[in-house]
């Protein structure tokens, strides 16, 4: 069984309260389709995708940040890794087939964002292996 859209959004809103309080992100804006749910919430310069995978039965925060020329993009554990406040070790939770994981998974990384928030430049996304790509030029 996964999670459906509705909890899932639930479930996010519950578990990003305080941390978008405290950071000041706005949010969530929130979508759905066959093999997606994805809830954003927005900050200066930069944004967290929480997506569930509805039919993998998984959730990751992808962190994303744009300039004028390039868009970044990397999942929360690995920024944190980059950032040296995880250890070496997978510390965060991903599974999403229940509420119980879905809130486990959720609050561990929900903690990431919080202790990379101040830290997020693109060079430590870069140093996390973050996708990269140019945006086109606006004249």
């Amino acid at each position: 069984m996964v999670v459906e859209a509705e909890a899932f959004f639930d479930e996010v809103r519950a578990a990003f309260a305080g941390a978008a309080r405290r950071l000041a992100l706005d949010g969530p804006e929130e979508a759905a389709d066959r093999h997606l749910a994805v809830a954003t919430y927005a900050g200066a310069d930069v944004r967290y995708k929480v997506v569930l995978g509805l039919w993998a039965g998984d959730v990751e925060i992808h962190v994303c940040r744009r300039t004028a020329a390039t868009e970044c993009k990397v999942g929360v554990e690995k920024l944190a890794r980059a950032a040296g406040v995880a250890g070496s070790r997978r510390e965060a939770s991903f599974g999403a087939r229940s509420l119980r994981q879905l809130r486990k998974s959720l609050r561990s990384q929900v903690r990431y964002v919080e202790l990379v928030h101040p830290q997020v430049t693109v060079e430590l996304m870069r140093a996390a292996g973050a996708r990269e790509w140019s945006r086109p030029l606006v004249r």
